[in-house]
């Protein structure tokens, strides 16, 4: 066995990608299945010389940009591409796969089956894809619920729903800042920097701090107009067929005030759509 794991992992990326699949034309006979190191170098943009000696080892340190170049060029889904920066020791650039903002059947059924739970889904850029009752009901002062950080900085009811709101104002425009760092391009992203800068002068200043953060355990101390104060904890957890998305799950302690908080939040919301024409 050698040591070259890189070198070989390219080497089987290339022979399972066939010129048809990439858009090239086949000339001549080929001795060897898939791609020639030359289309390769050529589909990734660089020197061929180069692509060479990362195959054969005597090329050990690729940085990230010229991985990125490779999993596309080779056509790797998201696991791959993520291996191909592992051998190298490396940080993925932009996630590859294709990013949704579909919610799949089986995960709103998965969110229904937490009755007792608020569970909703984001993605990137904090937009609510999908909730299942209990987590509409939590967030039933906003209109709409739509984005956790326009809610938090442009929504009324932000400042009196988040009981600590310093706090989860910094956390949301941290984990934009993430967002932007894994895809700096969005559309979306910038649109809706744009709308929160131009109409709080809190976001703009914490925007120009450029902190990062990811999502972080801290518990959310939450005031709600029907049922009172809050205090929950909530897990995340990656979507992984739906790259960027995200399951989050409140959970109160059993037994606790909010326990009996969500619950009577619950039956609110149900009867309230019960009676509805």
């Amino acid at each position: 066995m050698t040591d070259n794991h890189l070198g070989e992992f390219l080497r089987a990326r290339r022979a399972a990608v066939r010129p048809q699949d990439v858009g090239m034309a086949s000339y001549g006979v080929r001795r060897v299945a898939g791609l020639r190191r030359e289309e390769v170098a050529v589909l990734a943009g660089m020197n061929v010389d180069y692509y060479t000696r990362l195959e054969q080892g005597r090329e050990r340190h690729p940085s990230a940009q010229v991985l990125d170049a490779l999993g596309r060029a080779l056509h790797m889904d998201a696991d791959a591409h993520a291996h191909l920066h592992r051998l190298a020791g490396t940080v993925p650039g932009i996630p590859f796969g294709h990013t949704t903002d579909q919610v799949g059947p089986a995960l709103r059924q998965l969110m229904d089956g937490y009755p007792g739970a608020p569970a909703f889904v984001i993605n990137r850029t904090l937009d609510i894809l999908a909730a299942n009752a209990l987590a509409e009901a939590l967030h039933s002062p906003f209109e709409p619920a739509d984005n956790l950080a326009r809610m938090a900085f442009l929504d009324p009811a932000g400042r009196h729903f988040y009981t600590r709101w310093s706090g989860t104002a910094q956390a949301l425009v941290g984990h934009l800042r993430q967002a932007a760092g894994v895809d700096p391009d969005s559309p979306r992203l910038r649109e809706l920097v744009g709308a929160l800068s131009e109409h709080s002068t809190d976001f703009s200043r914490l925007w120009s701090t450029h902190a990062v953060r990811g999502k972080t355990q801290d518990a959310k101390h939450l005031l709600h107009p029907d049922v009172g104060a809050l205090s929950l904890t909530y897990q995340s957890f990656d979507v992984r067929d739906a790259p960027g998305q995200q399951l989050i799950i409140y959970q109160a302690e059993p037994g606790s005030p909010s326990a009996q908080a969500l619950g009577l939040l619950g039956s609110i919301h149900a009867t309230a759509h019960r009676i509805s024409p």
